[in-house]
Formats: structure tokens, sequence, C-alpha cells
């Protein structure tokens, strides 16, 4: 990863985010990517979509690798993460959008609007779960049970917001409390402690990863809620344009069940055209699973390179890799039984599978430094003194009864 094409370089290499890198390098990918998602809209535009798509991955590729947003600050490269993730799914979605040979349909507008084909591309640019678009009506959204007045809707995702902030900032937290030395930098750490016999190891992995999974939830969830909050306010949008992200993971009783609808959907398009349509057109519906999850493991190994270079690419590819084969083993298991994986052993399989294979995911971003990023939470949190002190305890405690 050090030399040619695929060289990520370190942000002393980069030029810093002002007027003149964001009109030379950040600008031209995003207008790019608006342009093809007019054409997508448009009949007759498939040659010029196919034209236009190799020059939209030598901008993305250019922006992604090129601008610093940090300003210098290490702590704040989860926005160098972030602006990485979205050219990501510039390329991944054009590339969709490229091969398409009918034009899309929008057929969920704003109450009272008229139809715009420029305000259409710009729906379509930022909806990425596709609500209101006929490439999306297979997929189900969580119900919803928000107000449904304007006024205490945006009252209530407010308030969302600000719950999930605090939440996302106190399990992150704990998890860096289980080695402050180490976590809090960005040259990272593993969670295995390798000084702990193997019960103890991973009981005390597992709670890292546990917290770490919280955070990584709540963070997803505050994060929609705000762009709910700009959607609905600034662009006059529906609330009904804007579904609930999540329908209560925790009560999943398969894997399926869990990664197929209780998880955010938020990037399932991105890793289906990835990984899951290319493997599926060869080997089937087990194909199709094991690639989108290696499109997953992919899409999230970018921000391991973003974070540190040396971390290798196994850990993301092996993690998701093992959820796929999870759910073909639940497939297997219908197959085989005529019966749905589900009930109190369904959630409990789930449940483990998660944990063991949730052990390496956040393994990898504790060794890549992802525990040491920053939010604007971190320095003002008021549960900080609190979380340290009980996680502390917790492992001096695992500690002292190591078994």
């Amino acid at each position: 990863m050090s030399t040619g094409i695929l060289r990520v370089p370190p942000v002393s290499e980069r030029v810093p985010l002002n007027t003149y890198t964001l009109l030379a390098y950040v600008l031209p990918p995003c207008l790019s990517y608006y342009v093809v998602a007019l054409l997508v809209i448009l009949p007759r535009t498939r040659m010029l979509r196919i034209a236009l798509w190799p020059l939209i991955v030598l901008l993305a590729v250019r922006a992604a690798v090129s601008v610093d947003f940090t300003g210098g600050d290490p702590l704040l490269i989860y926005l160098n993460i972030n602006f990485a993730l979205i050219m990501f799914c510039f390329v991944i979605r054009t590339l969709e959008w490229t091969f398409l040979r009918e034009p899309l349909e929008r057929y969920v507008r704003p109450t009272g609007s008229s139809p715009s084909i420029l305000v259409d591309a710009l729906d379509l640019s930022t909806n990425i779960r596709g609500v209101g678009w006929n490439w999306s009506k297979s997929l189900r959204f969580p119900g919803d049970t928000r107000p449904t007045s304007c006024i205490w809707f945006t009252t209530y995702v407010l308030l969302s917001a600000l719950y999930y902030s605090f939440v996302c900032d106190t399990f992150h937290v704990a998890a860096r409390a289980f080695s402050p030395e180490t976590f809090a930098i960005p040259s990272g750490d593993t969670i295995f402690d390798p000084t702990l016999p193997p019960l103890t190891r991973y009981v005390r992995s597992s709670a890292i990863t546990i917290s770490m999974a919280l955070s990584i939830y709540a963070a997803l969830q505050m994060m929609y809620d705000i762009a709910t909050l700009f959607g609905v306010t600034v662009f006059q949008q529906d609330p009904v344009q804007w579904p609930p992200v999540f329908d209560k993971p925790w009560r999943a009783d398969s894997l399926r069940d869990f990664w197929g609808y209780r998880w955010h959907q938020l990037f399932r398009r991105t890793f289906v055209t990835l990984g899951g349509w290319p493997l599926g057109s060869v080997f089937g519906h087990a194909g199709y699973v094991l690639g989108s999850f290696l499109g997953s493991g992919i899409f999230h190994n970018i921000v391991l390179l973003m974070l540190n270079r040396s971390v290798e690419w196994w850990c993301m590819l092996l993690s998701f890799g093992m959820m796929a084969v999870g759910i073909i083993l639940e497939h297997a298991f219908t197959w085989m039984t005529g019966r749905q994986v589900g009930g109190w052993i369904g959630r409990l399989w789930a449940m483990a599978w998660l944990l063991i294979w949730g052990n390496v995911m956040v393994d990898g971003f504790g060794r890549a430094g992802m525990f040491a990023s920053s939010n604007v939470f971190d320095t003002a949190s008021p549960a900080k003194g609190i979380v340290d002190t009980y996680v502390i305890a917790f492992d001096g405690w695992l500690r002292k009864f190591a078994w």
C-alpha cells in the first residue's frame, strides 16, 4: 500500500482545505456526481454516463487522497475518513447509474412541490436509501412512531440528536478508558491484552467491542438525526422522506434479520453494487451474500487506510466475510430443516456470532487508532469522570481475578 496507484499519502503530504482546494479538488467530483444524477433520470443518456464515469473516478480519488480536513489536528482524522467514504460512494453509485438502461423515477415528493428535474437530481444525489424512488421499492423501512406534526417531529429529532450525541460520547469514553495510554493516541493498540489469560482477555475485549458498537450505533443515529433536521428545516422536505434509520437491532433473532433489516441500510446499495451483483451473477445467492459483505469489508478498510496505512486488510475482510458465512449457514439450516432461524435461540446465535467476529473488527479499528478520533463532545463530556471510574474499576477487577 505504500507505492503506486493504491498509495494513500499521509496527512503531512496533503494540501489543507482552503478556498483554492475547495474549488480545485472538492467541487469537481461533487459537480460531476450531480451531473450523472441528472443524466440518469433523463432518457437516452447512457453512453454519456459511460463516458463520464472514468473522469468521476479520477476526480474522486484525487480529492480523497489530496485534501486534508484536519487543520493539523490528528484527532480530527475522522473528517478525512468521512470525506474519503463520500468519494468512494460517489464512485460506486455512479458506476451503478452508468449502466442503467432505463431512467430512474421518483414517485414521492414533498407535499405541494412541483416536479423539477434539477431538484430530483439533488434528491437522488443525497438520498442514499432511495426513499421515494423506484429503485428502492423492494427495501423495507422501519415503522415510524415519531410525531407526524412537522413542529413536533423537528423537536423530537433535535432531542434525539442531543441524546445520542451523549450516548456516543459516553461509550466512546468507556472504550478508551480500558487503556487510555494507548487507545487515546493515534498510533492505537490491540484490544487483546496478551498479559491476561485467554478467557479474561476475551471478556475484556468483548466489553470494549460492545462499547464501541454502541458508540458507533449512537454516532450514526446522531448524524442521521442532524441530516433529517437539515432536510426538513432547510430544504423543506416532508418527514416521510426521512424514515427511521435503525429498527431496534438488539431485537434481531438472526443474522439475516440484523444485517438485512434492523441495522442501518444506508450503504446497502453500495455494497450490493460493489460485490453482491458481480459474485451473485456467478455463484448465485451465496455469491450475492458473500460479495455484498466483502464490499462492506472493502468500504470499512478505507477507514483503516485513512487512519493507519500499516494495518492489514484481512481484519475487515475476515470479519465481514464471516458475517456472510453466518447468513449462508442460516440459509442452509432453513433449506435442511424447513424452519427459519428465530426465537430466543436465534437471538442468542446472532449475538454470539456478532460478538465473536465483532472482536476482530473492533481490534482492527483499535490498532488503526480509531479510538483516538475526537468529537466535539469529548472534552466536555459530563459523564467522563464517572465512566472512567467504573471502567477502570471493572478492568482492575478483571486483572485481579483473571482466570
